[in-house]
């Protein structure tokens, strides 16, 4: 058991606040083996699940390998049993003392007993429990406790309350419609990136708590005037303690040194304070400036004792939503600190299905990839839990916005008067526990339920403000997004946006592109529109779109156990692809674009390439959006992580592995990048005619706050010959508008008298290239690759790649360890470019490589 604080008492009357970590020591058992002394299995530490468990007692397989899956499904249906002897250290019986066991997470339907006597019963995944057991410490004699926690199956009962309310419509678009009866993270269900892995357990700390006072709850408000010359700091508590004349001490400090302090004392359990600083130092996101981080300590005294402290981290930022009408319709986009900034990003899942595998360290290692890739913002999506302290922690320091939703996803939730009451109490118990993170930019009220109303005709008139009225309609968790959490929002963190769902957009239809955000689906999902027009389908924020990809080789051999499987079609790899028709997708967009290979090397390589084509198309000319009024406040890719070995639309998988996609995006949302693109011509329904001219158009993008001046170069390179077909064009000293677009050229390209050729432009500051892109062709099959010099020069940890002829999505290993700082670039001859390798050993193999048309050569 770990301990903290000093067990001693201050005087005759006060402790000082201790506790005990509950961590070693359990065993566990399932319910139905009736013979409560055998069967028992030791746990290694709390927290922790039952999958875990049961697989450190080899009593379960990896449900990540092969089908395995299936095999574990059992566990769901049963009830399981944690148990802990433990001591209470002699303190407890101090007559002061109050003595608590806290419980931050249980998952999910818990019944915890004390020495055989019921002190809790816990229906909700996302809520933390305090339950004082000081009566039975106290009256028992004995030295030893027995701590019981029963967990009954999560799946079996959410069937019976669904049976119970005959009167819902149970709609859902994942999973069975019965995993909305239950608060318990939804993708544990199975969802279409993830596999149906229904855990249960102590899936957060657990603690025995020692203690005459202690601070119960810190809020802290910080106001910045408008010229952002100063912060009023304004720190409020509640004390928990039946002891008078206590004292609070309020600090804020940065880098050690103390900036200003108050002394305020406990007056009806509530101490509060305001602090001034001078000239704040701001919190802003990545690329925006610096993130810089203050601290407000709390100290809890008895005649100048300190009885208990607490710490938050906090950021001097002001952020705005920014929805006002323009000549579009309405607005979506974020401000911080006055400064617009345009939040190229991606949606968060999960990074486990086994929640408890996820160390501090890996969330930090997640928000440095994503820093890495120049993305401002990440979603965490409903359908997860309330992420880890340290996931928003890594946000903070490294400068990552953080859009949250409250945990709702894809579905038409009840609204009986038991599930009102714990979903309000688990926003306040939430919103409490983030509200003080400068990341946290938005909470949002669910993920796709008003598609879900929409989508099943669900009744949802706008118009009608009549709080009670949305209850009695077939689509009562308005009530919940309109009127719960707004108010608890309102109540305990004014100063965060709210937004009623993602997507929502002021009562219109969710696909209403002048309004709100929006989650574009017709590439991939949907109508199935080509990804040479992604940019033409967005809204005002697309926080979800995407494509799907294979991950690299080393992930998917790390699930397939038989060498027999490794082909692009096995049984195995379709287990691990859990969206719906994603053969047929997946050949469409292949089919369409590009030649087919059979080989899984490069199938593989043919399905990351048609990712990352897709993402950028919609991504690049997004961001040019951004600068054209605002037009388009963000996008936000689905996903950017997987939570096992999977083929789903991450850009990084399981394992960290970076897809092409991650590269791609990475230099589309660069501080200054470059579009150059040709105007789209659908040759499926022109029968493969193309036209005999073709416009094209090259921009700028810039998200830094001050103008540039930058060099422009545009060659015009024949796809088969490597050869130039006509000057290039050189623009010297062009203006780059800060945090905005810039309009530079603009031609035609004669598709008769002219060879295909790529459109390859480069920007230069001080004759420095800092940002490329190029424009091919389309469809790439129609396209001709006669056997192309591509050279690889290793020196050190920089790898030199010349080329003599354009090529294609030319992508390196993703090997662990290693960190590339490119991949899946396309190459022009003349134009050498310089691959970062860093962790690649001395003596290692050199990184392999591919390219589109590489197997045929």
């Amino acid at each position: 058991m770990d301990r903290e604080g000093d067990l001693s008492p201050v005087d005759g009357l006060t402790l000082p606040f201790t506790f005990v970590n509950l961590v070693e020591g359990w065993s566990f058992k399932q319910v139905d083996d009736k013979a409560l002394e055998t069967g028992w299995l030791p746990v290694k530490s709390v927290p922790s699940i039952v999958h875990q468990d049961l697989i450190h007692n080899q009593k379960l397989c990896d449900p990540f390998i092969g089908f395995n899956e299936i095999k574990q499904e059992w566990i769901a249906s049963k009830s399981w049993i944690y148990r802990l002897d433990f001591s209470v250290p002699a303190v407890g019986r101090h007559p002061n003392s109050r003595i608590i066991l806290a419980f931050d997470g249980l998952d999910t339907l818990a019944q915890v007993r004390l020495d055989g006597k019921t002190v809790l019963n816990s229906e909700n995944m996302f809520l933390s429990y305090r339950v004082d057991v000081t009566d039975t410490v106290k009256k028992n004699e004995h030295e030893m406790f027995r701590l019981e926690v029963e967990l009954e199956s999560a799946l079996l009962r959410a069937r019976e309350i669904q049976l119970e309310h005959p009167e819902h419509k149970w709609i859902t678009f994942n999973g069975e419609p019965a995993r909305m009866a239950v608060r318990k993270a939804q993708y544990h269900w199975g969802w279409d990136w993830g596999p149906r892995l229904m855990t249960v357990g102590i899936w957060k700390p657990v603690r025995l708590e020692i203690y005459s006072a202690r601070i119960a709850d810190v809020r802290v408000d910080v106001d910045i005037s408008p010229d952002y010359e100063s912060a009023s700091v304004r720190a409020s508590v509640q004390i928990e303690s039946k002891t008078s004349d206590l004292v609070v001490e309020f600090f804020v400090r940065r880098n050690g040194k103390t900036l200003a302090s108050s002394v305020d004392n406990v007056k009806d359990g509530t101490s509060a304070a305001t602090l001034h600083i001078v000239e704040p130092a701001l919190w802003m996101p990545a690329g925006y400036g610096s993130q810089n981080l203050y601290e407000i300590s709390i100290v809890l005294s008895y005649k100048g004792q300190e009885l208990c402290t607490d710490t938050k981290t906090l950021g001097i930022r002001k952020v705005e939503l920014v929805q006002e009408p323009d000549a579009i319709g309405k607005s979506f986009y974020f401000r911080v600190n006055g400064v617009d900034v345009f939040c190229g990003g991606s949606c968060w899942i999960p990074a486990d299905s086994i929640l408890t595998n996820i160390s501090p360290e890996r969330y930090q290692a997640w928000i440095e990839l994503l820093v890495m890739g120049n993305q401002k913002m990440i979603r965490v999506w409903g359908g997860g839990v309330y992420e880890h302290d340290a996931f928003y922690d890594a946000c903070d320091e490294l400068g990552v916005l953080v859009w949250q939703d409250f945990m709702f996803a894809c579905g038409n939730y009840p609204c009986y008067p038991e599930m009102l009451d714990t979903v309000a109490a688990e926003a306040v118990c939430n919103v409490r526990r983030l509200r003080h993170h400068p990341s946290i930019v938005i909470f949002a009220g669910n993920n796709e339920d008003y598609q879900v109303q929409e989508s099943n005709g669900l009744t949802y008139d706008f118009a009608d403000k009549n709080e009670k009225n949305w209850l009695k309609t077939d689509f009562p968790a308005r009530y919940i997004y309109e009127k719960v959490l707004p108010e608890v929002i309102a109540r305990e963190a004014p100063s965060i946006p709210y937004h009623p769902g993602s997507p929502w957009g002021d009562g219109k239809v969710s696909s209403d592109p002048t309004v709100g955000d929006m989650h574009q689906w017709n590439v991939w999902h949907g109508t199935q529109e080509k990804y040479q027009i992604f940019d033409t389908l967005g809204g005002r924020f697309n926080s979800e779109f995407g494509m799907e990809a294979f991950p690299h080789l080393a992930t998917i051999k790390a699930f397939i156990t038989d060498h027999k499987d490794l082909y692009p079609q096995s049984h195995v790899l379709d287990f691990h692809n859990k969206a719906d028709g994603h053969e047929r997708r997946i050949a469409t967009y292949l089919i369409e674009n590009v030649r087919p290979v059979l080989d899984l090397p490069g199938y593989i390589h043919l399905t990351q390439l048609i990712q990352a084509e897709a993402l950028t198309f919609g991504y690049r000319g997004w961001r040019k959006q951004w600068g054209e009024s605002r037009r388009c406040g963000g996008a936000l890719v689905w996903q950017f992580n997987d939570c096992w070995p999977t083929i789903s639309w991450s850009i990084c998988d399981y394992y960290l592995r970076r897809k092409p996609s991650y590269y791609a995006l990475a230099r589309v949302l660069a501080p200054i990048a470059v579009g150059v693109k040709r105007e789209h011509h659908d040759w499926s329904v022109s029968h493969a005619r193309e036209p005999a001219i073709s416009k094209w158009e090259l921009w700028l993008v810039s998200s830094k706050m001050e103008d540039s001046t930058v060099d422009i170069e545009l060659r015009f390179i024949s796809v088969e010959t490597g050869k130039e077909i006509k000057s290039k064009i050189v623009k010297k000293g062009v203006i780059v508008k800060a945090n905005g677009t810039t309009n530079v050229l603009a031609g035609s390209v004669d598709n008769v008298n002219e060879d295909r050729h790529v459109l390859a432009a480069r920007v230069f500051v001080n004759n420095e290239i800092i940002a490329r892109d190029m424009d091919w062709p389309q469809p790439l099959k129609y396209l001709q690759f006669p056997k192309r010099n591509v050279k690889v020069k290793i020196l050190g940890d920089q790898m030199y790649v010349i080329v003599d002829r354009p090529v294609k999505s030319l992508v390196f290993e993703e090997r662990e360890g290693c960190h590339l700082s490119d991949s899946a670039i396309d190459l022009a001859p003349g134009d050498e470019q310089i691959i970062t390798v860093r962790g690649l050993k001395g003596d290692a193999e050199p990184l392999s490589w591919t390219y589109l048309g590489a197997e045929e050569q």
